[in-house]
């Protein structure tokens, strides 16, 4: 019997098992493992079909030796914020939330091996899923705000309840890497490894994941993120409408213009 995740052909993902135990790796190496729309959707049918497998215990989510990714594709922005009405152009840009979501209501416990650099939307992919094992050299990075728009995907109640309120405004506001290092002590990486053995770090907790008994394992899952996100939708519901907003202002033509032209911003507030 065909299975419909193991089985199949990805565009932009390779999957694997190994026994209880699912891979799951970015594969779009061309474009930096960019989030375009098709690598999102693909990521949360993945996630739809993972959901309550009872014979996959761990899940290790990885990206290239070198990057994570380097976030959703600025290319792919336009189109989204383009469709004929502001009702369906608020309906496709819930692919990025949508994504997180799904990875977040994975019953399996779900691991992210991080290598090089994991860049806005790969990093909201990142704090949805239970750990995060980090390369030495590795960071992590939120350019959305000096770009001009919001830092949304329902992530930053993820990141206030493993950072704090301070190091949250921080690292949002600003833009500027978390190293693997720093990222550890504030709670937002559970393990720094050497350089090129973060797969095999998650490979590891992955497996001790799988050798404990699986009910409570999930029971445990359940039981702290009922507590530790129960106010998180209703802190963020409205961050696609803030999105929406930002990206018709000049501040963002603006910033994105800086961006690829290497120079600072010249913000007006409009």
């Amino acid at each position: 019997m065909s299975d419909a995740l193991f089985d199949r052909s990805w565009e932009h993902l390779e999957i694997t098992r190994d026994g209880p135990i699912a891979e799951v790796t970015l594969n779009r190496p061309d474009a930096r493992n960019a989030l375009n729309g098709r690598m999102m959707r693909e990521l949360t049918e993945v996630a739809a079909l993972l959901r309550r497998r009872s014979d996959v215990l761990a899940v290790v989510l990885a990206g290239g030796d070198k990057y994570f990714s380097a976030g959703a594709d600025l290319g792919g922005i336009q189109d989204r914020v383009t469709a004929p009405t502001v009702l369906e152009t608020r309906e496709a840009i819930m692919a990025g939330p949508d994504m997180c979501r799904a990875w977040e209501e994975i019953e399996a416990v779900t691991i992210v091996a991080i290598e090089g650099y994991c860049v806005g939307g790969a990093c909201a992919l990142a704090v949805a899923c239970d750990f995060r094992i980090m390369g030495e050299g590795s960071f992590v990075r939120l350019p959305e705000v000096p770009l001009g728009i919001n830092m949304s995907w329902n992530s930053i109640p993820r990141i206030t309840t493993m950072a704090g309120p301070s190091r949250a405004k921080r690292f949002v506001m600003f833009g500027e890497p978390a190293t693997a290092e720093v990222c550890l002590s504030w709670g937002m990486a559970d393990e720094v490894t050497e350089k090129g053995k973060a797969l095999d770090a998650a490979r590891a907790w992955a497996a001790k994941v799988a050798a404990l008994p699986p009910l409570p394992i999930r029971m445990t899952k359940e039981a702290v993120n009922a507590q530790a996100n129960a106010n998180h939708y209703a802190t963020s519901f409205m961050d696609r409408d803030q999105y929406l907003l930002t990206v018709k202002t000049q501040d963002f033509q603006e910033g994105v213009k800086a961006f690829f032209e290497k120079r600072p911003g010249e913000f007006k507030g409009d």
